[in-house]
C-alpha cells in the first residue's frame, strides 16, 4: 500500500512538472520605438511611460525624440521606428511617396498652440508682404503659413522666407532678425515672454483640424503584431484618461518632457484638443474627412504633392474596435 501511494506521488509530481513545462510561458516584451518631438500634443505618451502603461501591455517602448519633422520622418521612412507621431499632412506625404504606413490614431488638433507671431507694425497677414518670415519648411508651420497667406490672396512669393526649425524661428523674431515667425508651443510662450511687443497674428484655430497629429505604424509591423498596435491605441486612451482625471500631475509630466515649466504652459494646454478612442471612432469614421480634404488642397497648392491620397486609403480604423 505504501509503495503504491509512493508511486502515485511520484507520478503526480512528474505530471505536474510536465504540465508546467508545457504551459505557455510569458511572451517577451515587444520592442516599439516611437518617434516623437517636444510637442505637448504628444504628451499622453510621456504619461504612459511615467505611469507604466507600456509595461502593463508588455511593450518595451522607447520614445525617441527628434527636433525637426525632417529627422523623425527620415527615421520612420528608413524603417528605424515601429511607430511615429506625425502631422497629418506629413503622414499623407510619406504615404504618397510609397512609405509603408497606416494611420491608426488621430491624436490631437492644435488651435492656439500653433501660430504666426509678429513684431510691431504688423497687424494682419496682408502686412507680411515683403517681410522676413521664419518658419520650418515642409512642417506644420509651412502648412499654417501657406493656408493663412492663401486666405488673404497671397502666397510664399509675397514674403521673404527664412527657413529655420520651429525651435529657432521664434528666437529669431525675438532677436529682431525677422519680422514674423511661425512656431508652436512651448516655443510660442517662451518667445512672447521675452518681448511684450510681440503678438499672436494668426493661429491654427482659424481652421480647426488643419494642424493635427496622428500615430502611424508600418503596415508590415501591424500585420505581424496586430495585438501590439491595438494595445498602443489602448495605452493612448488610458493615458488620456489619466490626463483628464489628474490634470495637474499630467501637465507636469508633459511639461518636463518638452522642457518647460507647467506654469509657462498654462494657456498652451488650452490650445490643444486631444482625441480619445470614442472621438477617434467618430472622426476617422468620416467626420474628419472634410478637414483632410482641406489639408490636401493646401498641400497640392503648396506644390508638395500632385495628388493627395484618399482618407480611406491612409486610415485604418480596425484597431479602434
Amino acid at each position: 500500500m505504501k509503495n503504491r501511494f509512493a508511486l502515485i506521488v511520484v507520478l503526480l509530481s512528474v505530471t505536474a512538472l510536465l504540465l508546467a513545462a508545457c504551459a505557455p510561458q510569458p511572451a517577451e516584451k515587444v520592442q516599439v520605438r516611437i518617434g516623437t518631438q517636444p510637442w505637448i500634443g504628444y504628451g499622453p505618451w510621456y504619461i504612459a511611460a511615467e505611469k507604466g502603461l507600456f509595461d502593463k501591455y508588455n511593450i518595451a517602448a522607447e520614445l525617441v525624440n527628434f527636433n525637426t519633422d525632417q529627422d523623425v520622418n527620415a527615421a520612420f521612412a528608413s524603417g528605424n521606428m515601429e511607430a511615429a507621431n506625425l502631422a497629418t499632412h506629413t503622414a499623407a506625404r510619406l504615404f504618397e511617396a510609397g512609405v509603408d504606413l497606416r494611420v491608426v490614431l488621430l491624436e490631437d488638433a492644435s488651435y492656439e498652440a500653433d501660430a504666426i507671431l509678429a513684431g510691431e507694425g504688423i497687424q494682419s497677414i496682408a502686412d507680411l508682404k515683403g517681410k522676413k518670415v521664419a518658419y520650418e519648411e515642409g512642417a506644420t508651420s509651412d502648412l499654417l503659413l501657406n493656408f493663412a497667406l492663401g486666405q488673404n490672396g497671397m502666397s510664399i512669393a509675397d514674403i521673404v522666407p527664412v527657413p529655420l526649425p520651429a525651435s529657432d524661428a521664434g528666437l529669431a523674431l525675438a532677436a529682431g532678425e525677422v519680422d514674423a515667425a511661425v512656431t508652436y508651443e512651448p516655443y510660442i510662450t517662451e518667445v512672447l515672454k521675452q518681448d511684450e511687443k510681440l503678438s499672436l497674428l494668426y493661429t491654427a484655430a482659424e481652421r480647426p483640424g488643419l494642424i493635427s497629429d496622428v500615430l502611424v505604424v508600418p503596415q508590415s509591423f501591424a500585420n505581424q503584431n496586430p495585438a501590439v498596435v491595438k494595445n498602443l491605441v489602448k495605452i493612448w486612451d488610458e493615458a488620456l484618461a489619466f490626463y483628464k482625471s489628474n490634470p495637474d500631475e499630467a501637465k507636469a509630466i508633459i511639461s518636463k518632457a518638452v522642457g518647460a515649466e507647467p506654469a509657462d504652459l498654462a494657456t498652451a494646454f488650452d490650445g490643444v484638443e486631444f482625441y480619445d478612442l470614442a472621438t477617434n471612432a467618430e472622426q476617422l469614421g468620416g467626420a474628419f474627412f472634410p478637414t483632410f480634404e482641406d489639408i490636401g488642397k493646401a498641400e497640392v497648392a503648396m506644390g508638395f504633392l500632385q495628388a493627395f491620397p484618399q482618407a480611406q486609403d491612409l486610415l485604418d480604423t480596425s484597431y479602434l474596435k
